[in-house]
């Protein structure tokens, strides 16, 4: 017979709600916000939720400043639709994270001050018309590419707020590959201005979308991929990621090679041929040099862009102010409505009791 001390019945104890997450997690099963989990779990997600729904409201910006200059009210129509479903996804994934226990107040004022970002993908600017399309087509290609195996992740309501991104999505490849099209059966300027946007819009959408490479790393990045590595282990052994970037890149990339084929457009990569034997695209590596120059090629733009939310968010206090009031005299008017209600409920049973003893009497 083994004796079991104190600390061994304490262990125990400490074991079993990380045994029953991992056998939650391993079975296939969501986990919802009043199941336990470990903090590192719940710090992982709440840190992809955070970037996510950032990156729905910046995101938008490149494509929201042409809304005033499209080229017909058709177009303008569509755009205006997708740049409110961004917005949309944010508020979703927004939603998402504050089932964790954080403020949406909080993670906005982390965006304000710094201390959070988005992706960087939309660290560039949209210099023509083309540019649209091609964001919708490209990026947002490699954002249903990514994002629809988040629709399976583990945490139960980001998989859920994901089926519906996921959905919208969709539709705005294909609004994006729609002008991509007519574009490329435009005039030759039109069709020149397509390749130019696709030309500077590549890169960001195949390395930076996807994030880091899986590959290791030397010199100043062995670190940083290092880190990475082990995260990105942590984060499919958890089940909120399902393949690894370079896999979702391939992907990717064996897509957009047809699609751009049938547009008569070129992708910026000499790189690119079909490989028989492995039965997809080969394209040049997105290594740590690729990735980094992707990377930092302009903070400028990241730096506008984050200026320009923060001022819309202080622009939009007053709504905030006038909602908060709203809710309140609303719950105030309720609670009241709730007392007298229950104060005459009170005053007419004593009336019946008051009946029964005359009858009585």
């Amino acid at each position: 017979m083994s004796a079991t001390g104190p600390a061994d019945t304490a262990a125990a104890g400490e074991d079993e709600p990380t045994a029953r997450f991992e056998a939650l997690v391993g079975a296939g099963e969501a986990v919802e916000p009043r199941d336990w989990m470990p903090d590192g779990y719940r710090r992982m997600v709440l840190r992809q939720l955070a970037q996510h729904a950032h990156s729905e409201i910046i995101g938008m910006q490149p494509e929201g400043a042409w809304l005033t200059r499209a080229p017909s009210l058709h177009r303008k129509s569509v755009l205006i639709a997708k740049v409110q479903d961004e917005a949309g996804h944010g508020l979703y994934l927004y939603s998402a994270a504050e089932t964790l226990g954080v403020d949406r107040a909080d993670l906005l004022d982390a965006l304000h001050q710094g201390r959070q970002r988005a992706s960087a993908t939309f660290d560039h600017p949209a210099l023509t018309w083309a540019d649209t399309g091609t964001i919708a087509w490209l990026t947002d290609g490699a954002a249903v590419i990514n994002q629809a195996p988040l629709c399976r992740t583990s945490y139960g309501p980001y998989a859920r707020a994901m089926r519906r991104v996921c959905q919208e999505e969709a539709f705005h490849v294909r609004q994006g590959y729609d002008l991509m099209r007519a574009l490329c059966e435009g005039t030759p300027a039109q069709k020149a201005m397509a390749q130019d946007a696709v030309d500077r819009w590549w890169l960001p959408a195949v390395a930076l979308m996807f994030g880091p490479p899986d590959t290791e790393a030397g010199g100043a990045d062995a670190r940083t991929a290092a880190v990475g590595a082990a995260v990105s282990r942590r984060a499919m052994a958890w089940g909120i990621k399902r393949h690894t970037n370079d896999e979702l890149r391939a992907r990717f990339v064996d897509s957009c090679v047809p699609q751009a084929e049938r547009l008569g457009l070129t992708l910026p990569d000499p790189a690119i041929r079909w490989n028989e034997e492995r039965g997809h695209y080969d394209f040049t590596p997105v290594d740590w040099d690729v990735y980094r120059r992707a990377l930092g090629e302009d903070t400028h733009w990241a730096r506008q862009r984050v200026a320009h939310r923060r001022a819309a968010h202080e622009d939009g206090a007053w709504v905030r102010e006038a909602a908060a009031a709203y809710a309140a005299r609303t719950r105030d008017a309720d609670a009241a409505a709730g007392q007298d209600a229950g104060a005459h409920e009170h005053g007419h049973g004593q009336e019946h009791g008051q009946d029964r003893t005359e009858v009585r009497a």
